[in-house]
């Protein structure tokens, strides 16, 4: 009973502080998880150990952060999405439909350097054609809310990862199974912007035609000049076809592509120095904060605590149920995520769900990929995600407002995703 008892008041503590913002997860990870096996009567020699095995689990997932999000940092200064945005732009004209679908694409491509590069790239780029058609920015808000949601399945998006690691898997290997619902996320989602763009054409009137002329100047505003593009798209899609055939680690092969597209891109040591030192805020942030995490599930796992945790909890959840424990939460996953914010929800949450469905005889990927699925597209509605605060910041919106316009559609597409993920067999009912 005491394990249990301090297991929840670890947790709940752990979520309360992270929800109002009183402390980062770096700060409660390496804190709290000893603190309390403290209080259990467990010694300082056996919370190192506990903490040491815990740790191990995720190193391999801090290593891939450490060294693609530099990488991703690089070609994109480099320049390496913008002929490709030049080329979806050039196509922009009047019609509103092909103004969405353009977003969807965009958000898709810009969002494998990540979230920041994501907003900075297509609200700017696009916000001004949105408001020259009478376009609703929320509708803008909503279409990258989207597409942020479903590229950010890919090994070296945050989600990924931190399943991973309460798994204690590769990234790779969650990737690979679920790719087949990325590839159906990504059609849904085009789908859901073509969707908007003939709901917004309805709602338009006395619509202003958009000169051509406006939309060449705005474009020049906008791009970059691009250097080395064709060997730094080349280089990427190689890094992401070794990812998909899992010939090596993920991190290595991240280490491998930054060490080559350093040298590409930045000939010079004073130059790569500048490079490593532009991106190491981000790159360092979220791999140390992976590796705190190892310290919350290697001492929460064996110190005893979660099973204690999962024992009380199965006193409330109804037999019948049961083996449906991951369908359940895979609905809820939107809404609670909202809650939650990224850290409780995959710290937290996914591995007290796991261990519950264990006694129900549901597999621990089954229940993990579920949720994940279901979580992942309400990344950018909680007010506990950073990027949701730029994303508002460049549109211009309330949270409340955009939170209340985004939460149906994507709900909805949570739901849509579930369903093909259970159709694909990737999801086991």
């Amino acid at each position: 009973m005491l394990y249990s008892l301090l297991g929840y008041i670890m947790v709940f503590s752990i979520i309360y502080l992270l929800f109002k913002n009183k402390a980062t997860p770096l700060t409660l990870f390496i804190l709290f998880p000893p603190l309390f096996a403290l209080l259990l009567g467990f010694s300082i020699k056996e919370i190192g150990e506990f903490a040491t095995i815990g740790i191990h689990t995720t190193m391999s997932n801090a290593l891939l952060f450490m060294f693609c999000i530099p990488y991703f940092g690089i070609v994109s200064d480099a320049g390496m999405f913008d002929k490709i945005i030049e080329k979806l732009l050039s196509k922009a004209n009047d019609n509103v439909i092909s103004i969405t679908l353009i977003t969807i694409i965009m958000t898709l491509i810009c969002q494998l350097g990540g979230a920041s590069t994501t907003a900075l790239v297509v609200i700017p780029g696009l916000l001004p054609i949105y408001k020259k058609l009478h376009i609703r920015p929320a509708v803008l808000a909503l279409i990258i809310a989207s597409g942020m949601g479903i590229t950010n399945l890919v090994p070296w998006g945050a989600p990924t990862a931190r399943t991973a690691i309460v798994l204690g898997v590769k990234a790779t290997d969650i990737w690979q199974r679920v790719l087949p619902v990325q590839i159906a996320g990504i059609i849904i989602v085009i789908c859901s912007a073509i969707l908007l763009g003939f709901r917004e054409k309805k709602l338009i009137k006395n619509l202003k035609v958009l000169e051509t002329e406006d939309i060449q100047i705005h474009k020049k505003e906008i791009l970059r000049q691009p250097k080395n593009v064709a060997i730094n798209l080349t280089l990427t899609l190689t890094l992401i076809g070794i990812l998909i055939a899992d010939i090596i680690p993920s991190y290595i092969v991240f280490m491998i592509g930054f060490a080559i597209a350093l040298l590409i891109n930045h000939p010079d040591a004073q130059s790569q120095n500048a490079q490593f030192k532009k991106h190491a805020a981000t790159a360092l942030l979220l791999p140390a904060t992976m590796i705190t995490s190892g310290i919350f599930v290697g001492i929460i796992g064996e110190t005893g605590m979660l099973n204690a945790m999962a024992n009380t909890l199965l006193y409330f959840i109804p037999d019948f149920l049961g083996k449906y424990l991951h369908i359940i939460m895979g609905i809820l996953s939107t809404p609670i995520g909202i809650a939650l914010g990224a850290d409780a929800f995959y710290y937290g949450l996914l591995p007290l769900v796991i261990e519950v469905g264990k006694t129900y005889g549901v597999d621990p990927m089954n229940i993990a990929i579920t949720m994940l699925v279901g979580k992942n597209v309400s990344v950018l509605i909680s007010p506990l995600v950073p990027s949701l605060f730029l994303v508002l910041s460049l549109t211009g919106l309330e949270l409340n407002a955009h939170i209340k316009f985004c939460f149906k559609w994507l709900f909805g597409i949570s739901i849509l995703l579930l369903l093909c993920a259970i159709m694909m067999g990737v999801v086991i009912i």
